[in-house]
């Protein structure tokens, strides 16, 4: 018997203007121990698909056709009680921001008991056994201290195994995980995904795998369905979708995805639709302050940076007990360079950023840019100037942007606060950033949450640039993004830093995207440097066990077809 049988499902939106369709009569199918991978670009219904099947679409969203059989029974008719009896027991998700997904009141013990009690009669002691059990299952190290610690504790990617943690709790038939591993680096991930191989292969789990990780799709996954504006383009076995595709934008979705053995000067990009967006950096260099560096001293010199982290609280200063999170860390960046970062959940590449940027005091070391240090500065003029000349793009393009600002005050900000310009000359600045980055003068007046992921991490790059910084700290800029729009701010990137030549610390854990972007990459493990090589001689000949680890988990993306690149 088919475990689930999605049949021409068609989800609406009705607004004041008009009915928007997410999801146009799409069908897939989940047999017992099946994991089938649902791909496709931001807004393409594959998450809404997954919301419909829990039955937890937000208002005024509902299902206007089609059906949703599970086990045999049609489960998209049922009410609120019938469906709250099924979710969670029967079908589990696992959701992408595990921030959202975790009380940040209560601790990761207190979360997985009440789960866990809540599917199955079992006594305190049996539930925090299984809930250690779990923690363990997902790789989190010493679970029986994790266990008693709260959401916040935790790096993004240790949030992300809880929340997995907590959709197994109820050992239910059928997981839908909508980007599991999106926030993961690849040991994670790998672990992850065997874990849910694991699962689908011993207790016949059925998963629907909602990623835009084509590396992951083909990795992982039995079948495979294409999604683009609501509609299913193409289906079928993984091997045959992702090497030998058929319908044009499935093939233009493979191209933008980075090849570990492959180095591009440009990522193709998405041709299907004709809705590639142009990126003016003629116009952005022309006005672009030219700043003569000396190629053969190193814009930034880190040496020796310590951090350490208050872990556990006391009266007395030999009571409390630190965390070091950054141990003596050192290495230089050159003039004009992208200098990589990468290295597992909670090595501590963000804290060397935010150290660097100067938001983390630094314990030990120092920070020096230009000559001059920049670490622990307490001179606020100083400061001030080290904050124009640098800048941020953050991970999560959402939440670094204020939903309560307009995009005009949000990009006019860092202008203000510099003091750099005045009146209609920071409006028209402003407006030719946002020109400049393809969302045109007409997104000024609109609030973030009127703007897709990819759009909204060109807004964090026009805000970016607004300083006309010379350095530039891309964190994880686009591990949220699917590879459509990854590609499109990747080629983003690769302008400021070829045109404009600015600097840039590139941290990220996606190994394919650090081989197209950096000149130099340094390897962290537990606040340490493991190493620093060329990229290409990183890629060819690692000089650790823990170097050549990271890259043999990296999917080597064989089978993709490779039509469609330059």
């Amino acid at each position: 018997m088919t475990l689930l049988d999605i049949n021409k499902l068609t989800v609406e939106f009705p607004t004041r203007r008009k009915v928007f369709r997410a999801v146009d009569a799409a069908s897939l199918t989940v047999e017992p121990g099946q994991i089938h991978g649902l791909v496709g670009e931001s807004g393409a219904g594959k998450s809404t698909i997954g919301a419909a099947v829990l039955g937890l679409l937000e208002r005024p969203g509902h299902i206007t056709g089609g059906d949703i059989v599970f086990q045999g029974e049609t489960i998209s008719g049922l009410n609120a009680d019938a469906m709250r009896k099924l979710r969670g027991k029967k079908i589990s998700m696992i959701f992408q921001d595990p921030l959202t997904s975790l009380n940040p009141l209560f601790t990761v013990k207190e979360q997985l008991v009440e789960t866990i009690q809540a599917h199955h009669d079992v006594s305190d002691a049996q539930a925090v056994q299984r809930a250690r059990d779990l923690i363990d299952r997902v790789g989190i190290p010493d679970p029986d201290t994790r266990l008693d610690q709260y959401p916040h504790q935790f790096s993004g990617g240790m949030r992300q195994r809880v929340v997995i943690a907590l959709a197994l709790c109820s050992e239910p038939d059928v997981i839908i995980a909508d980007e599991p591993t999106t926030a993961l680096d690849v040991s994670v991930q790998a672990q992850i995904l065997d874990l849910i191989k694991e699962l689908a292969r011993e207790r016949q789990v059925g998963v629907i795998l909602v990623t835009h990780d084509m590396g992951v799709i083909a990795e992982t996954t039995d079948v495979v369905t294409v999604m683009y504006a609501g509609e299913v383009v193409e289906s079928g076995p993984t091997e045959q979708v992702m090497g030998r595709p058929e319908h044009p934008y499935t093939k233009s979705l493979i191209a933008a995805v980075p090849r570990p053995t492959l180095k591009l000067h440009r990522f193709p990009q998405i041709s299907y639709g004709g809705r590639e967006t142009r990126f003016a950096i003629e116009d952005l260099a022309r006005n672009w302050p030219k700043v003569e560096n000396d190629p053969s001293k190193p814009l930034y010199e880190i040496k020796g940076i310590t951090k350490r982290f208050l872990q556990k609280r006391g009266l007395l200063p030999w009571s409390r007990e630190y965390f070091t999170a950054v141990d003596q860390v050192s290495f230089d960046i050159k003039p004009g360079e992208v200098f990589g970062v990468v290295g597992e959940s909670g090595s501590g590449k963000s804290t060397v950023a935010r150290m660097i940027a100067g938001l983390y005091q630094v314990d030990e070391g120092e920070v020096i840019f230009d000559g001059k240090t920049v670490s622990n500065l307490g001179d606020k003029a100083v400061q001030e100037a080290y904050r124009q000349d640098i800048q941020m793009i953050f991970q999560d393009p959402f939440s670094s942007l204020n939903p309560r600002m307009r995009v005009d005050e949000i990009v006019a900000e860092p202008i203000r606060h510099h003091k750099l310009m005045e009146g209609n000359a920071i409006q028209k600045r402003v407006e030719d950033l946002l020109d400049q980055v393809g969302l045109g003068a007409s997104a000024a007046l609109k609030y973030p949450h009127e703007f897709s992921g990819g759009q909204r991490q060109r807004i964090s790059i026009a805000r970016a640039l607004a300083t006309q910084p010379r350095f530039l700290i891309c964190d994880e800029p686009t591990s949220a993004l699917d590879v459509s729009i990854q590609a499109q701010i990747l080629n983003i990137l690769k302008d400021l830093q070829e045109h404009l030549g600015l600097t840039m610390l590139f941290i990220s854990h996606d190994l394919p995207v650090v081989r197209q972007m950096c000149d130099r990459v340094a390897v962290m493990k537990a606040g340490k440097i493991a190493e620093i090589q060329d990229t290409e001689s990183l890629f060819a000949n690692p000089q650790t066990e823990y170097t050549r680890e990271l890259l043999d988990l990296m999917p080597k993306l064989d089978d993709l077809s490779t039509e469609n690149l330059e």
